[in-house]
């Protein structure tokens, strides 16, 4: 894919310090942590190493990743390597995209707790599919998913939600059948919608209780029990929101499907159009009028705070695995799955991988196509020097 002209990196590279400057009543070390590291991805200040052709002997300094996962460049490697452990799992029937989201009007509660809060919202949402896929009425069967959180809108505005992929059916009470959906959207989002709202909002009044919740600044007032109470009450008076698409495809299109929202950040760096006049203008997708794309123009100040809200705890998860995908659960579960569908399972190597003497190879020589191996490991310092006279530099995750 052609290079982006502006990143995310640049804008922080213009914009950083008077944000530092003006914002740090609220910034955290963590916020801190991720705006240095962008700045300074694919940089000489990280070090980097030296790469060497196999066959011309051309050489190459490639500057290392700083690996954060906020990073709109540093997602590439730790995604396809992830995809590859899940095409292991896939099973050979049809898949379903379900979509769970909370109102907006407990968006400022959830920044000031995202622990808390979107980890209610995983087990909610994750409770809810079980529940609702066990009872007879509508499936009668234990199912097995994956939950990605994502906590954005395409205007960068905070909006927690999370996106389910469920194979579509499951397996029957006693192990011995595989169920298949008798719905066309797989389960009735009416009936997720009610039980969701009502498993969040007792998630929430738990914390309460248990003094999980911290309410600062405009939150102030909901530390009283009953003003807390009277918060949640309007909840109960609205639907909530949870999507489902038909399903889109077998095992075929599912690592494709997954690419689109797994390892994602709240914005990649091709959708960034200018960074001029102290504006950063951006290309979004407005779904209230049926994903028309336009273009957002805001001060560079705004977009980093608006990048920032995204941020998440640190050690925080936010791929996670349930039902018969559950971690503990899948060895024993997946086989039977697949033995019910006449599944062959991915078949491992014939023959064990055998040492190799020669350097791995990690990329392609742009002069004749032979493979670059790792030379020598350089240091920040190393670089000032060692990069006068070669002939190439390449990025790299």
């Amino acid at each position: 894919m052609k290079r982006p002209p502006f990143e995310v990196a640049d804008i922080i590279r213009a914009h950083g310090k008077s944000f530092i400057e003006n914002n740090r009543s609220w910034l955290t070390w963590l916020h801190l942590r991720v705006l240095f590291a962008i700045e300074r991805c694919r940089t000489a200040v990280l070090g980097g190493h030296l790469d060497r052709c196999s066959q011309c002997g051309h050489m190459a300094i490639s500057f290392n990743s700083c690996r954060s996962r906020h990073c709109p460049k540093c997602r590439t490697n730790a995604r396809d390597q992830w995809l590859a452990e899940r095409g292991k799992e896939l099973l050979p029937v049809k898949y379903v995209h379900v979509v769970f989201t909370i109102p907006h009007e407990l968006s400022w509660l959830a920044l000031r707790n995202k622990k808390v809060v979107y980890d209610l919202l995983f087990r909610a949402s994750a409770a809810t599919l079980l529940e609702i896929a066990a009872d007879p009425k509508h499936l009668g069967a234990e199912i097995g998913f994956l939950s990605v959180l994502h906590t954005w809108g395409q205007n960068l505005q905070h909006h927690p939600h999370v996106h389910c992929v469920v194979p579509a059916g499951g397996l029957s009470a006693d192990h011995k059948h595989w169920v298949h959906p008798r719905y066309a959207f797989f389960l009735p989002v009416k009936v997720l919608g009610c039980v969701f709202r009502g498993k969040f909002i007792a998630g929430l009044k738990r914390a309460f209780q248990q003094g999980e919740l911290k309410f600062f600044g405009q939150l102030k007032g909901l530390a009283e029990q009953k003003a807390f109470h009277a918060f949640l009450r309007p909840l109960f008076r609205k639907d909530w929101v949870v999507y489902a698409k038909r399903p889109f495809g077998g095992p075929e299109h599912v690592l494709h499907y997954l690419a689109r929202y797994t390892h994602r950040v709240a914005i990649s760096n091709h959708r960034i159009v200018n960074v001029a006049d102290g504006k950063v203008t951006f290309r979004w997708k407005d779904y209230a009028q049926k994903g028309k794309k336009r273009l957002m123009t805001m001060t560079g100040e705004e977009f980093l705070r608006r990048f920032l809200l995204h941020t998440l705890p640190r050690g925080f998860v936010r791929i996670r695995f349930c039902g018969f995908l559950a971690n503990r659960r899948r060895g024993e579960l997946l086989p039977q799955c697949r033995e019910l569908l006449k599944a062959v399972p991915p078949l491992p190597p014939t023959t064990p991988a055998a040492p190799c003497p020669v350097p791995r190879c990690s990329w392609r020589c742009p002069h004749c196509g032979g493979g670059m191996a790792l030379a020598e490991t350089l240091s920040p310092q190393q670089l000032q020097w060692r990069s006068v006279g070669l002939t190439g530099y390449r990025d790299t995750s």
